[in-house]
């Protein structure tokens, strides 16, 4: 099987505390999957909603394809999910009582299919994100600390 990640969402896991994943198809016209093959495809604030048994991919923006005619797509138009019943039911239902809110992690092509992977993720709070950004930094220094003690010996 061979995957080529077209893009992924980096915002994601700053904004959110992300969960559990589940990977899903996506209907798709025939210039918004060459342009997917280009790779200009933005999921920086894209999500998912949950509407009568389905779900939709909502703000994620796929540029018009360059090559295409008049007729091409809106590049952020809803695009439906593919994905099997029970899993939208579980998902939709996660969504619902838990106050969870669906986001898609990356964008790939598999086998030459474009899929998407979601994932359930709880919004953070304002020092939530600071503590995070802390917490790296220290990470950072202490590498870098200990880098140079290796090259002094």
């Amino acid at each position: 099987m061979a995957i080529k990640i077209v893009t992924t969402n980096r915002k994601a896991y700053h904004n959110y505390q992300v969960q559990e994943g589940v990977e899903a198809g996506i209907a798709l016209t025939g210039t918004e999957i060459k342009s997917i093959r280009d790779g200009r495809v933005t999921l920086s604030d894209a999500y998912v909603r949950p509407e009568k048994g389905e779900l939709w991919l909502l703000n994620a923006h796929i540029a018009r394809y360059d090559a295409g005619s008049y007729m091409s797509h809106d590049p952020l138009r809803p695009r439906k999910l593919l994905l099997h019943r029970k899993e939208i039911r579980a998902l939709a239902s996660k969504v619902a009582e838990r106050g969870l809110t669906l986001i898609p992690i990356k964008l790939y092509l598999k086998d030459g299919l474009a899929k998407v992977e979601l994932a359930l993720a709880r919004g953070k709070k304002m020092y939530d994100k600071r503590e995070s950004i802390a917490r790296r930094d220290v990470e950072r220094e202490m590498g870098r600390a200990v880098k140079r003690r290796k090259s002094r010996v």
